[in-house]
């Protein structure tokens, strides 16, 4: 069954707070993918024209308003690819217009956004011909809980919980563990406003602020798998055509048949996963490895196993002192685990579960997405 032409979205507070607003941005399929908002009744599509001049403000409402805590308000959206639902407590976001037209969204590393005071966080989704898909990201920082269920029109529901209230005060308080036990800047991720904690960073967003932030902090884990896959082969299962590819160090370089040679990963490529050895390649073989190479070191898995992502599980991520603390602490926080907490969160062992906090359907009937964790 395909999906409908339109998608019912309930939007729950589960905040301490009467003063929660809803945002939904992304690029409409039926318009030539033009940006758009959805207005404060909930249903009514904005597509902003383009401005003469970059920063243009926008000229309806584009806050929906979601009542007191426990209040539930129904939305409706056409068919949206990037989309995002964002939620803000205690004040409004601002959203710009740029030529083109061009959404400026807010921001976590631009000191001067005009959204930097504020707490807020925000789903993803795409909801096309083919299904809805959607997720709770942490990729970029971590902040309000959102948690989400997806009703299909046969009754099955599935949900991604997400954190509870507390979630994201333990978070900071595991960030600030962790910077005590190794000396590292993981408590740098935390950013506060009048002495409280509003989010937390992703390590790759400290780097926007603080470019040597993380040095040469897995220097002595990469070297550790450089060295042993001198010596034996790195199995990595492409779960693609190329099927399993077996690499060696040589020379310095991570060589597989088909995918290429990868130079030894730095901070900056690992935490970021799209630089370096990581950035996109030159075909699909080598596209298929960056990923399940990516997240091997972001959890750490290199040590344990010659096989990736097939020879480990999740209860063996982030063992080694040297490891992703953030995406640790940050599944660790989770109802049921799940989040994305890096930018290949979603890389499974085969016939393994997911992780990264997505849902699916092609044939979804009610969305509902709940901020504040209560």
């Amino acid at each position: 069954m395909a999906p409908p032409e339109n998608l019912n979205i309930a939007l729950q507070n589960r905040t301490g707070s009467s003063n929660v607003f809803a945002y939904i941005t992304g690029l409409d399929l039926r318009n030539g993918n033009r940006p758009i908002f959805i207005q404060s009744d909930g249903r009514t599509v904005h597509s902003p024209p383009s401005p003469s001049q970059p920063g243009a403000a926008l000229t309806v409402d584009v806050a929906i308003a979601l009542g007191p805590p426990g209040n539930t308000v129904n939305a409706v959206i056409p068919k949206i690819a990037g989309g995002r639902i964002w939620f803000s407590v205690d004040a409004h976001l601002t959203f710009k217009v740029n030529p083109g037209p061009a959404i400026v969204e807010p921001s976590v590393t631009n000191p001067t956004d005009p959204n930097i005071n504020i707490s807020w966080s925000f789903a993803e989704f795409t909801f096309n011909d083919a299904q809805l898909f959607a997720n709770i990201s942490y990729v970029d920082f971590a902040s309000v809980p959102v948690g989400m269920s997806l009703t299909n029109t046969s009754g099955r529901t599935q949900s991604v919980p997400g954190m509870p209230t507390s979630g994201f005060n333990t978070i900071v308080s595991e960030l600030r563990a962790q910077a005590q036990r190794d000396g590292k800047p993981w408590d740098q991720l935390i950013y506060s406003y009048n002495g409280r904690p509003l989010r937390a960073l992703s390590p790759n967003n400290l780097l926007v602020g603080n470019p040597n932030a993380w040095n040469n902090y897995w220097e002595p884990y990469v070297q550790q798998v450089w060295s042993r896959f001198t010596s034996q082969d790195l199995i990595v299962n492409t779960q693609a055509a190329a099927g399993n590819l077996h690499g060696r160090v040589a020379n310095g370089q991570l060589t597989f048949p088909q995918a290429g040679s990868f130079s030894a990963p730095s901070a900056r490529d690992i935490f970021s996963c799209s630089t370096g050895p990581f950035a996109t390649g030159s075909n699909a073989a080598r596209n298929a490895v960056i990923p399940r190479l990516a997240a091997a070191f972001n959890r750490s898995v290199l040590l344990d196993t010659d096989q990736t992502p097939n020879g480990s599980r999740p209860e063996n991520y982030y063992k080694n002192a040297t490891t992703n603390h953030y995406s640790r602490i940050v599944h660790s926080v989770q109802r049921d685990g799940r989040g994305y907490a890096f930018p290949y969160d979603d890389v499974v062992p085969d016939g393994g579960s997911d992780v990264a906090g997505t849902l699916f359907d092609g044939s979804p009937q009610l969305w509902t997405v709940t901020v504040g964790g209560g």
